[in-house]
């Protein structure tokens, strides 16, 4: 024992030395080349130190998490929305589920501010709020029968605080689902490639979902490796088909993809879940880990320099091209997903809480899936900023702002201090076979051409083309996961709240119920999604300014609901551990709220964006981005409703967070008067492993339950 122990000491302590020495160059080197290695280094020794002991503690000493009590999956199975799932299928839908355009966009858009502003945020805000909510949220919900957000904020908090949180989270949901879309959108469109191979992703689900189902109950192993033998066969293929006279067939519309979308989304979720939704989740599970693990291996053998600057002059200035503001906050605000995010503890309280098969397992797929989701967005920060900064700003920043020609955009962008000749722009688009690589904005085509950098100087220059379109079809293949398991929740949540009228509603598996709510839900996203389509400056387009500000209110939400939980189950002495992420979240976001609405800097206020475009018209002028005295009206209406829908988002949350003061403050004087929702424990009659591996006893008792049940493993 004491051999093991010293063991584990010196293991645990090299690991944390890693840590530090990353963390250490990244802080301190100034003026010279420093490895990206490093922030990976940095990275993963602080995951491997708050996933051990920080997650442990919360799993075991806070929450008190209890492997004897029966899940709803267990008590509640239907076979449709409630099945216990397998562990390490349930993490990869998990996983899958939450991590979308967030982690792989945002970090890039952040790379302005510098690598290390990001790297600090994206690490040390995964291990103490996001991954936090994720678990705490996933754990209340899973003694709650399996609860939207937004309902238990209404049983918890109470009428008032919990009708504002269940407004403001569904009208969010369907913010991000609408941004969710587009990115898949822009990203699928006139790519053969991608569309065919995320396409057969769906039968390939399916075949893996009957098969754990019907053919072979358990055997993850074998429709794994079917899974991802079909996966990659998919991958190899698309490439055929966008070679072969079928390319026509699958190059489609932006148009037609939505209608594709539309159709996908309502079909996913309302057929049951262990049928395509958690297969095909777990499916692209392996695509996306698979894909992040080869970068950072990628990374660790050639090594590539961290190009951008530890803080960029635009962190204290906030003017820069690729987004407005200042570092504080907005920094934050961008990156979003890769460090805490609103829309998983949705998830957490949606699909996830009613498969879990035990509550041992919430650590894992609570606190751990988020850490993956992380490290996501550490590797989409390090291939923003290995490229070459005058590239950077090329790409992220808008045309009207450097012109259409690789001259004039040269120029431009060596006025702000990064120098980059017209002939090495015109050679980075030829290098990936694209016309341009001008005012690529949105983060993901950055991205693609910082991954296809790092594969290419593996396997040899002459695939660079290759990797940059894998790239593209990647992240949409990743987006879409967060898209079918987000249309799911939103139905969820629209229940919870149509059932507090109708109580048929508050059964989630009611079929009426289901196919209606599913349908309105993707009414909506998929109407903004039409719209932003079909007009650059309207639908999802005029919401799109507000993703993330909206998606850190809807976190403030989640940490709020988690602390007044802790407090009234009795675990006031443990509130400081979503309380102090809440109060960070709400400082942060209510700051930029704010901003956003009142600052005299029309690239960042929308009332004064407003005002200076109102006037523009009423003197006959025409004004970057609009081409038209249309177009003009059309940013003075999408800066309202911006502006409007902001100030009311900060206003519900500002109430939430009131409410729940109050109702924690009432819990501490009169403990008496509060109530908790909690269902009654009831054996559990399952026996799963906590982890991804199983320990010895583990093994053990699984070993004793075959033989007592007279089945064999």
């Amino acid at each position: 024992m004491r051999t093991a122990n010293v063991r584990t000491i010196v293991i645990w302590s090299l690991v944390a030395l890693v840590g530090a020495v990353g963390w250490s160059v990244l802080a301190l080197a100034r003026g010279e080349n420093v490895s990206a290695a490093w922030m990976v280094a940095a990275a993963l020794g602080s995951y491997a130190i708050g996933y051990r002991f920080y997650a442990k503690f919360i799993a075991y000493k806070v929450l008190k998490v209890d492997k004897t009590r029966a899940t709803p999956a267990e008590r509640l199975d239907n076979g449709i929305d409630f099945h216990p799932t397998d562990r390490r299928v349930l993490l990869g839908h998990h996983f899958a589920a939450i991590a979308g355009a967030g982690p792989l966009v945002g970090p890039v858009l952040a790379a302005q501010m510098g690598y290390l502003p990001g790297t600090v945020w994206i690490i040390a805000g995964v291990i103490f709020a996001g991954a936090v909510q994720d678990m705490v949220v996933l754990f209340f919900s899973t003694r709650r029968d399996g609860r939207s957000l937004g309902q238990m904020a209404r049983e918890e908090i109470g009428p008032f605080g919990g009708a504002a949180a269940l407004l403001a989270a569904f009208a969010i949901m369907i913010i991000l689902l609408g941004v969710l879309a587009l990115v898949i959108v822009n990203a699928l469109a006139q790519s053969p490639w991608g569309t065919f191979s995320i396409a057969m992703t769906i039968p390939i689900a399916l075949v893996m979902g009957f098969y754990l189902r019907v053919l072979r109950p358990g055997r993850v192993a074998e429709v794994s490796l079917i899974g991802v033998a079909l996966l990659l066969l998919a991958l190899v293929a698309g490439r055929w088909v966008a070679e072969s006279s079928w390319a026509d067939t699958f190059t489609l519309a932006p148009s037609t993809l939505v209608i594709w979308l539309v159709a996908y989304g309502f079909i996913a979720s309302i057929l049951p879940v262990w049928m395509l939704l958690a297969p095909r989740d777990y499916l692209s599970t392996f695509m996306k880990i698979g894909t992040i693990l080869l970068l950072a291996l990628g990374v660790v053998i050639t090594l590539p320099a961290l190009r951008m600057d530890a803080v960029t002059d635009f962190a204290s200035r906030g003017d820069g091209p690729v987004f407005a503001g200042s570092l504080f906050p907005f920094v934050f605000i961008t990156i979003a997903c890769g460090a805490l995010s609103g829309f998983h503890a949705l998830i957490s309280s949606g699909t996830t809480p009613k498969m879990i098969q035990k509550e041992t397992q919430i650590r894992m797929i609570g606190y751990g899936s988020m850490l993956m989701e992380s490290s996501v967005a550490v590797m989409a920060l390090v291939a923003a900023s290995i490229i070459d900064p005058g590239l950077y700003f090329a790409m992220n920043a808008p045309s009207g702002v450097i012109g259409t020609t690789v001259e004039n955009a040269s120029q431009v962008v060596g006025s702000w201090g990064y120098q980059i000749t017209p002939a090495e722009l015109a050679r980075a688009a030829q290098e990936v076979e694209e016309s341009t690589l001008l005012s690529r904005t949105g983060g993901a085509p950055t991205l693609a051409v910082g991954v296809s950098q790092i594969f290419s100087e593996v396997t040899g220059g002459s695939l660079r083309a290759f990797w940059y379109h894998f790239a593209i079809m990647f992240e949409a293949l990743f987006i879409l996961t967060a898209l079918d398991a987000g249309t799911r929740v939103g139905r969820f949540m629209l229940q919870d709240m149509l059932g507090n009228v109708y109580r048929p509603f508050k059964n989630v598996s009611w079929k009426p119920g289901l196919v209606i709510t599913s349908g309105i839900v993707c009414g909506l996203w998929g109407y903004f999604l039409w719209v932003g389509v079909h007009e650059p400056l309207g639908g999802i387009n005029q919401l799109f300014p507000i993703f993330g500000i909206s998606n850190q209110l809807l976190a403030a939400v989640a940490l709020a609901v988690c602390t007044t939980l802790l407090v009234k189950s009795g675990r006031l002495k443990w509130a400081w551990i979503t309380g102090i992420p809440l109060a960070w979240d709400a400082t942060v976001t209510l700051t930029a709220s704010w901003q956003k609405v009142f600052s005299s800097d029309p690239a960042v206020g929308f009332f004064k964006q407003r005002q200076v475009f109102q006037d523009a018209i009423d003197r006959g002028e025409v004004l970057a981005p609009a081409k038209s005295m249309d177009d003009m009206h059309t940013v003075v209406t999408n800066s309202t409703v911006d502006g409007v829908l902001t100030a009311v988002l900060a206003v519900l949350i500002v109430v939430v967070i009131v409410d729940a003061t109050r109702v924690c403050v009432r819990h501490v004087r009169r403990p008496a008067l509060s109530a908790l929702s909690e269902t009654p424990h009831v054996e559990s009659k399952i026996v799963a492993p906590a982890g991804l591996i199983p320990t010895r006893e583990e093994k053990e008792e699984e070993a004793r339950h075959a033989v007592g049940s007279g089945t064999s493993s």
